[in-house]
């Protein structure tokens, strides 16, 4: 295996790692730390950067070792219908060559689709932390609301606690009001029914009331 195929074996299996790694299962708060670091760190920016040029020359790899497995799957059939050299060393190598390509594409290709589903992923997941967090905002908001509305409500109560109790003091000093008012009236005629019967009284002895000599 040469050296661009050995790095992009190694490429692919860090791949591997790296999704194992995202697709983990890692506490909320850990999770959202990584991922914050990989999206913020300008190191990583450029590590990312790096791997989209690498990928490039990936892509160019895969382009290669497609063409060359149909140059080979193409000679590999020509020997086998007897247009080609028939030689049992010549089969073995096309067999090799065809072997080779197959790998090269099947490596390379593999690479690149691993790179997408990579990316795919991370992005996912980093969308889902986003939605978590509006998700946390959006109930402690709610959470907050129904606190203040309970205290409002709770201030309400007692404001109508409040007001019924002034209602109820105050029609008790209506009805003392009038109880009072009804005394008052009850002093008065049984001031004037004396006032009459002395009055009578004096009429009838001959006498003459001090009040009607006032």
């Amino acid at each position: 295996m040469t050296i661009y195929y050995t790095l992009t074996f190694l490429l692919l299996a860090a791949e591997m790692v790296t999704f194992c790694l995202l697709v983990f299962p890692l506490p909320y708060t850990v999770r959202k730390k990584i991922f914050r670091f990989l999206s913020e760190s300008p190191i990583v920016a450029k590590v990312a950067y790096a791997l989209k040029i690498s990928f490039i020359f990936v892509g160019i790899l895969f382009m290669d070792a497609l063409q060359r497995m149909f140059k080979v799957t193409a000679e590999a059939e020509l020997i086998k219908t007897g247009q080609g050299m028939q030689d049992v060393r010549t089969e073995s190598s096309v067999a090799a060559r065809k072997f080779y390509a197959q790998r090269n594409m099947y490596l390379t290709g593999f690479c690149l689709f691993l790179s997408l589903v990579l990316t795919r992923t991370f992005y996912i997941i980093l969308d889902l932390i986003h939605t978590q967090e509006e998700y946390a905002k959006l109930k402690k908001a709610a959470s907050l609301s129904y606190t203040a509305n309970s205290k409002n409500t709770a201030g309400l109560e007692d404001q109508s606690k409040q007001i019924q109790d002034l209602k109820r003091k105050l029609a008790e000093s209506e009805a003392r009001s009038r109880d009072f008012e009804t005394l008052k009236k009850q002093a008065a005629q049984q001031a004037t029914e004396y006032d009459r019967l002395a009055t009578e009284f004096n009429k009838s002895n001959g006498l003459v009331s001090d009040k009607k000599a006032d």
